[in-house]
């Protein structure tokens, strides 16, 4: 399977950041399988735009945790990990990206003021992303860089 990743530099030998804002499923290295979804990544970045490239090779001994759609369970686990990092011990976690069009549905849950059932219905009314993370080291080495190209 292909896998993108969005940056402002060819990132060739993939690492675990573990600084910097708490992201949807943690700490990790983040990908997607949509390559237009890497480019919109990449695009945000300065000074240069740059998809890195991967072929991911599943491997059955890695912990994976998948979201196949927005759900309470979603909801609790990107809130949970958008507060406080590391809170899980899987090698790669797959599932909808909370992007900015979402984050303000998700502060309102946060806050209280909707429910998860609510959240998750407006959240299901915006065109979804994919986002597939990496969290140790093993499940780094399934990747292989295949190339990477400047993005305009």
């Amino acid at each position: 399977m292909k896998l993108y990743h969005g940056s402002n530099v060819k990132v060739d030998a993939p690492e675990i950041k573990t600084i910097g804002f708490y992201k949807d499923f943690g700490y990790g290295f983040y990908c997607t399988a949509i390559e237009k979804q890497a480019c919109r990544w990449a695009l945000t970045k300065r000074p240069e735009h740059v998809v890195s490239v991967y072929e991911y090779t599943p491997d059955e001994t890695l912990k994976v945790y998948s979201f196949p759609a927005m759900s309470e369970e979603w909801l609790d686990f990107v809130v949970a990990n958008r507060r406080f990092a590391p809170l899980h011990d899987y090698d790669i976690v797959l599932g909808p990206v909370a992007n900015d069009n979402l984050y303000a549905t998700i502060s309102l849950y946060e806050n209280g003021e909707l429910s998860a059932e609510a959240a998750v219905v407006q959240l299901k009314t915006h065109v979804l992303f994919n986002q597939v993370s990496f969290h140790t080291d093993k499940a780094l080495s399934q990747l292989r860089f295949v190339g990477a190209m400047i993005v305009d």
